[in-house]
């Protein structure tokens, strides 16, 4: 069976709710996406962080857990953390989607059985950005290097086939106010960011 990991990327948060200060929002953001990956099936979690991001990945890591140093918040250097480590397969995700379903993760790394590459856009048609990319490992030589501001897009061009490249279902990241208020009281996790917010 093939090792999977799916890697927590820290990147940049530049918002920040009312009376939240922006270091305690992003690391409630993080806190949660890394609680989800680490109750995964069949998965192994891991956090992606630059030497500046490496006490917040500490903070947030659970007991054991890998967290990679990385020169850049990039899809690429993070995958080339997990190539390093010996996985065959990783997804790379964003940690400002505090309550992506476990089931949105499954898809995103369901395709790599027979492709290449997998992407999830970071909400609907026409948003910017990606919440994640999983990919076979060593990547493939034609992917460019890229975070996850990329789109859709522009990684399918760079591929050899269209077929190459497999989008799976989108779920939005929590970039400014009106992402806010797209949270969903009733759907369970997200503790951390939920407490934040005032419950």
């Amino acid at each position: 069976m093939a090792r999977r990991v799916v890697v927590v990327l820290l990147g940049a948060v530049r918002w920040a709710p009312p009376g939240t200060d922006l270091p305690t929002w992003r690391a409630a953001l993080a806190e949660d996406v890394v609680d989800l990956i680490a109750t995964l099936n069949h998965v192994e979690p891991a956090i992606a962080a630059t030497p500046a991001d490496r006490p917040l990945a500490d903070a947030v890591a659970w007991p054991g857990m890998p967290v990679y140093e990385i020169p850049a918040p990039t899809v690429t250097a993070a995958f080339a953390a997990a190539t390093g480590d010996g996985y065959d397969q990783a997804a790379v995700i964003a940690a400002d989607a505090p309550d992506v379903p476990g089931l949105i993760l499954g898809k995103l790394l369901r395709p790599l059985t027979s492709r290449p590459l997998a992407i999830a856009a970071a909400g609907p048609d026409g948003t910017p950005g990606l919440l994640g990319v999983a990919a076979r490992l060593p990547v493939p030589d034609w992917l460019p290097d890229l975070d996850l501001d990329a789109d859709v897009a522009e990684i399918r061009v760079a591929a050899p086939r269209p077929a190459d490249v497999v989008v799976t279902p989108a779920w939005r990241r929590l970039r400014g106010p009106a992402d806010l208020a797209t949270l969903d009281p009733r759907v369970e996790g997200w503790d951390t960011t939920r407490a934040l917010l005032g419950g």
